[in-house]
């Protein structure tokens, strides 16, 4: 199928008449006459407007491929989906690890009476594993472009923001009280989990509105 049996079908399809489209495309009803004979074909400046108009991929309109702009853009948006919960999954199972390394390390030394070097090491491993998921699901589900900031991830950023301020503030405080140097440090594991929780929260919240 030659490009002026392609207009000709396109333009049947969407139920228009050639004067309708040559207002459209700001050109003359004969043109739009040559373009569907083959007496002449359409400047390039006109190519995006005519995708534009019949909701077709310049692929299609040039090589008679039958991929639409729609079908395209309801690929990605499928794909986008797909990452955004394989991404939030990532985070809940890296969140779930986080709350049973805290459990290990209140239950292996004081109920089990497991040495506290074993103890601790086991808590860092647990600790680390959790980190890989969380931080291999950021990387390899993000979205690849983003040019502006959502209101959401603006207020995600805020948020996280103030909590490492408040936590900061915290780590001190009870650190000086208690001079537990050894021991208050957990509580930037509590801080890791808060904002990747914040994070789940604003990520399912999202992905919930776009449904």
């Amino acid at each position: 199928m030659n490009l002026g049996e392609t207009l000709l079908k396109l333009r049947k399809q969407k139920g228009l008449s050639q004067e309708e489209v040559a207002d459209k495309l700001n050109v003359t009803r004969q043109t739009i006459s040559k373009w569907e004979t083959n007496q002449s074909m359409p400047d390039f400046d006109k190519i995006v407007p005519i995708c534009k108009l019949y909701d077709v991929s310049s692929d299609e309109l040039l090589t008679g491929s039958k991929k639409t702009i729609t079908s395209e853009i309801s690929s990605e948006n499928n794909l986008d989906k797909t990452n955004k919960r394989k991404h939030a999954l990532g985070i809940s199972l890296g969140v779930l690890i986080y709350f049973i390394s805290v459990v290990w390390i209140m239950v292996t030394i004081p109920v089990m009476e497991l040495n506290p070097i074993v103890s601790c090491a086991g808590f860092l491993i647990i600790c680390g594993v959790a980190t890989f998921i969380i931080v291999y699901s950021s990387m390899v589900y993000k979205k690849k472009e983003v040019k502006h900031e959502s209101k959401e991830e603006k207020l995600v950023k805020n948020i996280n923001e103030l909590l490492s301020i408040l936590f900061t503030i915290i780590y001190f405080i009870v650190s000086f009280v208690t001079m537990a140097w050894h021991i208050s440090w957990i509580i930037w594991i509590i801080y890791a989990l808060v904002t990747q929780i914040v994070k789940l929260i604003f990520m399912l919240k999202g992905d919930n509105n776009e449904e």
